[in-house]
């Protein structure tokens, strides 16, 4: 039982200055977390207990699925993960240190590389697969911008588990049957959740899928056809359109365009010097980006932006994208800012991308690679050569699905769980193979599948708060009945300690309020705060053997019986998610 008048707690009236969401504002001012340094938080006694019951459920599912639990440290030796590229693929991303002599190790952000060699160190023969593992452990990352308080921080929870099989369609079922297990699982946290395809990114691999809960403060933006039901993360989603014939375009032509300094100055020009009909849309956008050491253009209609994040989430093997800076205008003279176009790329030594939406034969207005000037007509396949296609455009709502054509809807959503058929890519580079039936080295395919547990608590705090704080589901929050002694008499305190321990008797945890001196007022904004799900007041009702029952999430009131109510909790619980 958890008593309030010795329970390490302090509730907070102010939200905290730093705090950008509810989650974050919410958790800390009911005293679940304290924010110790940018990104790095300290858990007190309600949010461990929060916590673990998310990190309970997880695992509860994931041994039901036939999953095995291991654990690894999180500091890790460096060798594995230059076998596999990822010291320096990771980039700044990653923590580093060396020990006293010099060695040098890494803070785990993920831990592919310990699954696959523990593997290999203990099995050697089909018959030891399929097999899955996994672990719920803390992960580290050093976030350039750690924001929203526990969604995106510098350590954070997670569970991470991995299969091991023979062949590509054990694989497949492998992946299935994880895929399953999240389902039970975010369904018991009582989150409500999209699945949407998705891309790897540096995990690498073929087949991803994300599953994310849908709150305006998210930071993934996803699509949703309302005919077919596509459902894709905005990196994953992929534009359908058809070459064109560009057989009746006129030849190039360049033309004075002085003062034209926006997409939208250019489209006034043009509608002025050759008539009406020109919008963003027939423009031709140059974005000049450095992808690691590399100077490339990125191709995008006018009325567009290039979304770097997408863009950087289907170039494998990128580790960094930047826009170009002077320096980087210094090293190539022959771009002229402001009046960039594709035509001369290859002369001056730039790899050219484009988004799908410049396909080969459509005809645009762009920069003429001369001070004031641009040029019409200019033709993909006739006029300039791209060198990759690439989805890098932002997608808006009213883009077309690319399975029905019907009109997307854009959400935002926070990212709870991500899985991966990671194939052969880290059993190739640490050497994991098993002999086949016929005797045979096999490498073993491999999928990855992660849960983001502390963030979790912080999704779920999302979607359930309201107005007056926090409204736990019942198999999250840290105790299923807050009882609240509303009064001084020692009457009030023994019958509230006896249904305490007879809500406790029928396995029903207990939060009870038996602080003497603190007024009834500020004991139940504490409660709406807290966010337990049942609310019972021992009060003046008691007089008449009463209790006074408030369902935390719907507001309901009811007055009960002392002798029934325990009876009644139980059964209002069972209805509650």
């Amino acid at each position: 039982m958890l008593r309030m008048s010795t329970l390490f707690l302090r509730t907070l009236r102010d939200d905290p200055a730093d705090a950008e969401v509810p989650s974050h504002r919410l958790l800390v001012r009911a005293g679940y977390i304290r924010r110790i340094a940018a990104g790095i938080y300290s858990w007190l006694p309600l949010g461990v207990i929060t916590l673990r019951n998310i990190e309970n459920v997880v695992r509860q599912e994931m041994d039901a699925a036939g999953f095995q639990e291991v654990h690894f440290p999180a500091m890790l030796p460096r060798e594995p993960y230059e076998q596999t590229n990822r010291w320096t693929e990771y980039g700044p991303d990653l923590f580093r240190l060396q020990d006293r002599k010099g060695t040098d190790y890494l803070l785990g952000p993920t831990h592919e590389e310990m699954f696959t060699l523990m593997v290999k160190g203990e099995y050697s023969s089909y018959k030891d697969l399929p097999l899955s593992l996994y672990q719920i452990q803390t992960k580290y990352r050093d976030e350039a911008r750690p924001r929203s308080g526990i969604i995106r921080g510098r350590e954070f929870v997670m569970k991470d588990s991995y299969s091991f099989d023979l062949t590509d369609e054990g694989l497949v079922e492998s992946y299935q049957r994880h895929r399953a297990a999240y389902v039970k699982t975010f369904d018991r946290l009582g989150m409500k959740y999209n699945i949407v395809s998705a891309v790897a990114g540096a995990m690498g691999g073929s087949s991803s899928e994300e599953f994310l809960a849908p709150c305006p403060t998210g930071e993934d933006t996803y699509v949703l056809c309302p005919q077919c039901g596509y459902a894709a993360n905005v990196e994953a989603m992929t534009t359908k359109v058809s070459a064109a014939d560009a057989s009746s375009v006129g030849a190039l032509e360049v033309f004075d365009s002085p003062n034209t300094p926006t997409i939208d100055s250019l489209v006034e020009l043009l509608n002025t010097k050759f008539g009406g009909g020109y919008t963003g849309a027939s423009t031709l956008k140059n974005v000049m980006l450095m992808a690691d050491t590399t100077a490339i253009s990125v191709l995008v209609p006018g009325d567009r932006e290039v979304d770097l994040k997408r863009l950087q989430a289907n170039m494998a093997g990128v580790n960094e994208i930047r826009v170009f800076e002077e320096a980087d205008f210094a090293k190539f003279p022959g771009l002229v800012k402001g009046y960039i176009g594709p035509q001369d790329a290859k002369k001056n030594g730039i790899t050219v991308y484009a988004d799908p939406r410049i396909a080969p034969g459509t005809s645009w207005v762009t920069g003429a690679n001369a001070k004031d000037k641009h040029a019409l007509n200019v033709v993909n396949g006739r006029d300039f050569e791209v060198d990759h296609y690439i989805e890098a455009a932002q997608i808006r709502e009213g883009d077309s699905c690319p399975s029905c054509d019907t009109a997307v809807v854009i959400d935002r959503a926070i990212e709870i769980g991500h899985i991966f058929q990671l194939g052969r890519k880290y059993a190739d580079a640490l050497n994991l193979t098993v002999l086949d039936q016929n005797g045979k080295s096999q490498v073993v395919t491999m999928g990855s599948y992660g849960i983001g547990v502390s963030r979790a608590v912080a999704a779920i705090a999302e979607q359930t708060h309201d107005e007056i704080g926090l409204s736990w589901p019942v198999e999250v929050a840290p105790a299923k009945v807050h009882l609240v002694v509303a009064g001084k008499d020692d009457s009030l305190f023994d019958a509230a300690e006896k249904l305490a321990s007879d809500l406790e008797s029928r396995s029903v945890s207990v939060m009870l309020d038996d602080r003497r001196g603190t007024s009834p007022g500020v004991k139940f904004k504490d409660a709406e705060l807290i966010g337990i799900p049942i609310i019972v007041v021992v009060g003046k009702a008691l007089e008449q053997g009463n209790v006074e029952v408030r369902v935390r999430k719907s507001g309901e009131k009811s007055e009960i019986a002392v002798a029934l109510a325990v009876d009644e909790i139980v059964k209002t619980l069972a209805t509650l998610k």
